[in-house]
């Protein structure tokens, strides 16, 4: 199982200076990828985590680490595809994929928040339906010399899209969810999965599967598909419930559990720690904090 690690985008330690350092000594340690993930707002009457409050755009914050690096991969988990036409976001993948030399992997969701939906003008219904009708907008846009798509809810017109991404078809597309018809989409359609910060031990191992499953009746070979767990960490005491708890022996221990349940890539994610990713957070602190977390977890075995 690959180790990766999340990108400063949330709270206190989002800053430029710490993204760039953050980025390159996750490089530097052998972290096979960095993370990032989307919150566009937040609306007056949400109550949401910390970590929603205050959040980089991923595309822009990837950016950035990508310019500071020149090995590790960057991930995005997740970006919501109703909030902009296929187009816009195959430009801005293709160019971000483009100017890392190859090295980014596209998530997508569908989003859940309300005011987002109502601030991008969005409509995520139906939510499958509208999910296929993009994938197959990016796939044109990103491999076709004239990329041309007629659907229901998204439509290009015989258009040239260039320059292209540096990758072979585009980067890799995973897609997230937890309902079952979600999973086999992304087994069917995609390079894999990626769960949500909420997903348990149980929630990953049935993913897996379903994923995988879907991937061999759709004629893939379910070895090659991804599965990428977003992993929330909690330092401090052992939880026996929470297998990324205690002593940063455990939790690295904890993460094993995580390969044997079938992931393929795990990243850890200190945003969800609300003195790292907290909007009222010490930055300092912040950024300390997050250090001792990517130096203690590092991979025993460099990519």
């Amino acid at each position: 199982m690959l180790i990766s690690f999340g990108c400063p985008v949330s709270g206190a330690w989002a800053r430029p200076e710490t993204l760039t350092s953050i980025a390159q000594r996750a490089e530097a340690l052998g972290y096979h990828g960095l993370w990032a993930f989307q919150r566009l707002l937040v609306g007056e009457e949400q109550d949401l985590a910390p970590s929603y409050q205050s959040v980089l755009d991923p595309i822009v914050a990837l950016a950035w680490a990508g310019a500071a690096t020149s090995r590790i991969r960057l991930g995005v988990s997740v970006l919501n595809l109703p909030y902009v036409a296929p187009a816009v976001l195959a430009k801005q993948a293709g160019t971000l994929d483009l100017l890392t030399g190859g090295r980014f992997d596209l998530g997508l969701g569908t989003g859940w928040s309300e005011p987002e939906f109502v601030a991008t003008g969005a409509d995520p219904n139906p939510r499958g339906r509208r999910t296929e009708e993009y994938l197959a907008a990016l796939r044109t846009l990103f491999t076709d010399e004239v990329a041309e798509f007629a659907g229901t809810y998204y439509r290009v017109p015989p258009s040239r899209m260039l320059p292209r991404p540096a990758q072979a078809g585009g980067p890799p597309i995973l897609l997230g969810g937890t309902a079952e018809v979600a999973l086999r989409r992304a087994g069917r359609l995609t390079a894999g999965w990626v769960s949500s910060s909420r997903a348990s031990l149980a929630d990953i191992e049935r993913g897996a599967r379903t994923v995988r499953e879907a991937a061999a009746e759709a004629g893939k070979d379910p070895d090659d598909v991804r599965i990428v767990v977003r992993a929330v960490v909690q330092p401090g005491d052992r939880n026996p419930a929470i297998p990324l708890s205690g002593s940063w022996a455990d939790i690295r221990a904890g993460a094993q559990r995580y390969a044997e349940a079938g992931a393929t890539e795990l990243f850890y994610e200190p945003n969800w720690d609300p003195r790292i990713g907290g909007p009222d957070a010490d930055p300092q602190v912040a950024a300390q904090l997050g250090t001792e977390m990517i130096e203690a977890l590092a991979p025993a075995d460099p990519v």
